[in-house]
């Protein structure tokens, strides 16, 4: 009979080789050996041996979709691989082993011992970042975010041993990203002194690693972070096109996630719809939980008001102005409370109460100059209108130039303004894919830069589009 190991191994491997070409499989497959199975906190481990560190890296930026479902697919949704590559180092009758993982953990390194800031250099401080004033306490719950803290608050009480890691929170701006980062961070070090929690904003991130990398640096760069218990990285968006510091980043995650150390991302976008990041690093995105803050309701929107008010001590603004904020602006929490700090500002300075004629005035002028949120609908109904095509026809096997052309400048400009994926504007806009989408984008950007009449036509329907 099987030990479990190879048993679970060897029906892997089955699904593997379905989906590879023979030599794919005897290239890459065939040469792993299974040794051990095992079960920490979070679920069950498969270890494989591996011929090499380069080995595992190979299959970790070849083939971690399909190794990954694979191992899910025998182990349960928390089960994990984990590789070990012997390394022979060029000492008599010494084998080293170093150990390094793909879908679900990194390459291992030995803990680091000793103090626990052993690679500090100047520049780079790893105080906690925490804002004390964004805390579970103040953060007002709704429909829109009952499951982001939720979860928030589980992974506070346990940090690194949910099944939460990495938790990913996105949603459009001013929506409570940031607060509820914070408010994590904040209660997980109520709760457990020890740990090293820090906050930092990947634009602060990305300059670390370039002053790391202008002082050389790098090394230490990384083996600062892997001393981290909890790492908040928010806007991890903005890692895009930054390839050497996503490397220095993989590898921190790598480590941080392997030995159990949470990890929090926020972003603008869904991990599937971040452009110009590593695939592998955006694979690791969705190892643990992805989940959404939604734009709150007029009832919640109320509530976060009131929230506000209560900290100055005295009914500065009437319930009925408050109920008429909440009601028509509902473009973002930001733009909810600068429309709210306005009004304070000018009772302060008016040394009286805002009455509602005024306060209905100021909000109302407001709402006329937000820019209103476009459709791709309204995009395409534009365009259309623009060259006399129809919608309809976009969806058309057609070559004619004006069909072409409005299918592609559609895209272009719902790409521009709208949130939605390339996946949807491919569908609403002729029932395409997303590569679809991406040329079209691409194709009319190079036009707008090389054609001025193009650019011209195209300053022109913008202008409909906004109008």
């Amino acid at each position: 009979m099987a030990l479990p190991h190879i048993d679970i191994w060897n029906k892997c491997l089955e699904v593997i080789k379905a989906n590879t070409t023979m030599p794919e499989f005897e290239a890459w497959f065939k040469p792993i050996e299974p040794t051990q199975l095992r079960t920490d906190e979070i679920g069950p481990i498969l270890t494989v041996r591996v011929p090499s560190p380069y080995f595992a890296e190979q299959l970790d930026k070849n083939y971690p979709e399909l190794i990954n479902s694979s191992i899910k697919r025998y182990l349960g949704p928390q089960g994990r691989l984990e590789y070990r590559a012997t390394v022979i180092q060029k000492v008599p009758d010494v084998d080293i082993t170093d150990t390094s993982v793909t879908p679900s953990i990194t390459p291992l390194k030995p803990p680091i011992e000793g103090p626990r800031n052993p690679y500090a250099y100047p520049g780079l401080n790893l105080d906690t970042q925490l804002k004390k004033e964004y805390t579970f306490e103040n953060f007002v719950v709704g429909q829109c975010n009952l499951v982001a803290r939720e979860v928030g608050m589980q992974i506070s009480q346990n940090p690194g041993k949910t099944a939460f890691n990495p938790l990913f929170i996105h949603s459009k701006t001013g929506l409570g990203k940031t607060h509820l980062c914070h408010a994590i961070g904040q209660n997980i070090k109520r709760l457990f002194s020890d740990k090293r929690v820090y906050y930092v904003q990947a634009e602060q991130f990305i300059n670390q690693y370039v002053n790391a990398a202008k002082s050389k640096q790098i090394e230490g760069f990384i083996k600062l972070y892997q001393t981290i218990d909890v790492l908040i990285i928010d806007d991890i968006q903005f890692l895009a096109n930054k390839v050497k510091t996503q490397e220095s980043f993989y590898h921190i995650f790598n480590y941080l996630h392997q030995n159990n150390k949470q990890l929090i991302l926020t972003s603008d976008k869904m991990p599937s719809e971040i452009q110009d990041i590593e695939g592998r690093l955006i694979s690791r995105f969705k190892w643990g939980c992805t989940v959404e803050l939604g734009m709150p309701d007029a009832e919640t929107r109320a509530a976060i008001l009131q929230k506000k008010l209560s900290s100055f001590g005295r009914k500065i603004i009437p319930d009925e102005i408050v109920s008429y904020m909440a009601e028509n602006i509902h473009t973002n929490v930001r733009e909810l409370e600068g429309v709210l700090y306005s009004l304070i500002a000018q009772s302060t300075i008016l040394k009286d109460d805002i009455n509602f004629e005024f306060a209905k005035d100021m909000i109302d002028k407001f709402t006329q100059n937000t820019v209103k949120e476009i459709s791709i609908a309204h995009v395409v109904d534009v365009v259309c209108d623009y060259f006399g095509t129809t919608p309809e026809q976009l969806s058309v096997k057609n070559r004619k130039q004006e069909i072409v052309q409005s299918r592609q400048i559609a895209m272009y400009f719902s790409k521009k303004y709208t949130k939605a994926s390339l996946s949807v504007i491919g569908k609403q806009c002729g029932n395409k894919d997303h590569a679809t989408v991406w040329h079209a984008v691409n194709t009319i950007n190079d036009r707008i830069e090389t054609d001025k009449q193009f650019r011209a036509m195209m300053n022109d329907i913008e202008k409909k589009i906004l109008a």
